[in-house]
């Protein structure tokens, strides 16, 4: 009986095997048309066709859906605004003594009686006031709490709406439209654009951006005010911009009957790839009437010690374009390599060949970059896939080279694409930002005498970055300047405030508040000597430098 159970339980477990062995043959022998990607060889043989560029089928690169912040009741949403139309009017009420030196600065035309420093002192004592830091830290802290994606700033806007309302400064709204909704979610509109001054000439730009980036929020010891949507953080600082260009505007508008000419705020959206500046630069954001001259912006920069102020003449930031590449092959079971055309073969072997463009064909002279950051095939472990793609970013510090490094990609996405027998799909983003320039004759005749006189470790040869910024768009437009305000220093946990020298884009990212004050200085600073540096040009002739 012993003999007869064992051998009941050998062959059993024979059958098993048998059957399994059978189940595991029929899976080798045809496609699993469960899983992503299996199709019959006709259909894939139809779609290997000429490998040409073709227009992309889906949403191209950076494109993000609009979510709704749910997070937030009407009633919160009024009490933040209230809490910050607050603080903004209690800088409309404050009062200075003696605003003189702002009045005589413009009233007169001996130059030599004018120390520069006496307006900067007056300038410093209201970025500095009490009411002035309450005003930054409360209006920061709400942005910080509601950030928004490119093309999608309602909160944004109607806050920087309702401060200038309550500081009495003219506005227009509807700025930079969305003008490529196949590529970015969001109608766009949401720029705002205020007014300081007489209305007439002379006229400058002081430029703010306001979007904030797809990122979870990790910032230490910021609970009070850390973002409350999630998959959304300003990570980049722009809540701090926009928050000391208001400032900025506030101490503006306390000293607008001494201003000759007129002070335009851009509010610009969608810098973070949807090149929101260009959009406003072709709305007529410079060319309006009457039409700008010069244009200012800046950017804190954590790698920066705190308030120390930094510019270059020339180049200062990168041109930037994206791409996306779409490696069409031929899917199959993962047993069966020689039945399939490999896409994630392809994709690797050009992600090394795009590395040998800026190596082996740029001269080691000049500045490029071409980096893959995100790769993506397949959804299982026994299936070759039919599409791998391929997403990342050129940069050059001129247009040109941009342009070269662009012609390059596409050749070598074409041939290496070929060689391996795969379609492929190349989309560029609708807009690439050329580089930002600095005006040489403009930062040696002005811009620089503005730093040194904010920043007693002001540098005026920073190095170039490679990161993209669309302040690029009003550099090609007019004679402007782009700053870098140091924040990285900043920090005290016996304070509970986190450090301030993690990256631009990190999840840990934090702002250095105590550095507001300074954006403030240098944007009013910027402001009115480069309105008195215009009308001292226009009385006295094309060419001549004038005093700071």
């Amino acid at each position: 009986t012993l003999t007869t159970n064992v051998e009941i339980q050998i062959k059993m477990k024979q059958i098993l095997l048998l059957k399994l062995l059978l189940s595991h043959a029929l899976l080798l022998c045809y496609p699993c048309s469960s899983l992503p990607f299996g199709r019959g060889k006709k259909a894939e043989e139809d779609n290997l066709q000429t490998n040409t560029i073709q227009p992309a089928e889906e949403d191209p690169i950076s494109t993000h859906e609009i979510q709704q912040n749910e997070s937030f009741t009407s009633q919160e949403i009024q009490d933040e605004h209230a809490s910050v139309r607050g603080a903004a009017s209690s800088i409309s009420q404050e009062t200075h003594a003696d605003t003189n030196h702002i009045l005589e600065f413009f009233s007169s035309s001996a130059l030599e009686l004018y120390a520069p420093q006496a307006l900067q002192e007056e300038i410093h004592e209201m970025s500095n006031s009490e009411h002035m830091k309450n005003f930054l830290t409360t209006t920061r802290r709400s942005l910080h709490r509601h950030p928004e994606l490119m093309y999608q700033e309602t909160f944004t806007s109607d806050t920087i709406q309702t401060i200038l309302k309550e500081l009495d400064i003219k506005f227009t709204t509807g700025w930079a439209k969305n003008t490529h909704e196949e590529a970015f979610a969001g109608p766009g509109g949401y720029g705002v654009v205020g007014v300081i001054g007489t209305g007439e000439e002379p006229c400058i730009i002081l430029r703010a951006d306001m979007d904030a980036l797809p990122i979870n929020e990790q910032t230490q010891q910021v609970d009070s005010f850390q973002s409350r949507t999630a998959g959304k953080m300003h990570a980049c600082g722009h809540d701090g911009h926009v928050t000391m260009l208001l400032g900025a505007a506030a101490l503006l508008k306390q000293v607008e009957a001494s201003i000759v000419g007129t002070i335009r705020l851009v509010f610009q959206p969608a810098e973070e790839g949807g090149a929101g500046g260009k959009r406003m630069v072709e709305e007529g954001v410079v060319t309006t009437s009457p039409p700008a001259r010069h244009a200012f912006g800046m950017h804190v920069w954590p790698t920066l010690p705190s308030g120390v102020i930094a510019s270059r003449p020339g180049a200062i930031m990168a041109a930037a374009e994206m791409f996306e590449i779409k490696i069409e092959g031929k899917g199959g079971h993962a047993a069966m390599p020689h039945l399939a055309i490999d896409p994630i073969v392809t994709a690797s072997a050009l992600v090394m060949n795009l590395q040998t463009i800026v190596s082996r064909i740029v001269s080691p002279l000049e500045a490029g970059v071409v980096s893959v950051t995100m790769m993506s095939a397949g959804d299982a472990f026994n299936v070759i896939p039919s599409v791998a793609t391929i997403r990342g970013t050129i940069r050059a510090l001129s247009t040109e080279m941009l342009l070269s490094l662009r012609d390059r990609v596409s050749h070598m996405v074409s041939t290496t694409s070929e060689m391996h027998r795969c379609n492929y799909t190349l989309t560029y983003s609708p807009d690439y930002y050329p580089p930002t320039v600095n005006d040489p004759e403009l930062f040696n005749s002005f811009s620089q005498n503005v730093g040194k006189l904010l920043s007693k470790d002001w540098i005026d040869d920073i190095e170039p970055t490679m990161g993209g910024e669309d302040f690029s768009f009003f550099g090609e437009a007019i004679p402007s300047t782009f700053f870098f305000l140091g924040q990285g220093s900043g920090g005290d946990e016996a304070h509970h405030l986190p450090p301030t020298n993690y990256g631009l884009h990190n999840p840990s990212f934090a702002l250095d508040e105590t550095v507001m004050p300074v954006g403030v200085e240098l944007h009013v600073n910027l402001a009115l000597r480069s309105l008195r540096k215009l009308k001292l040009e226009d009385e006295e002739g094309v060419g001549q430098s004038a005093e700071l």
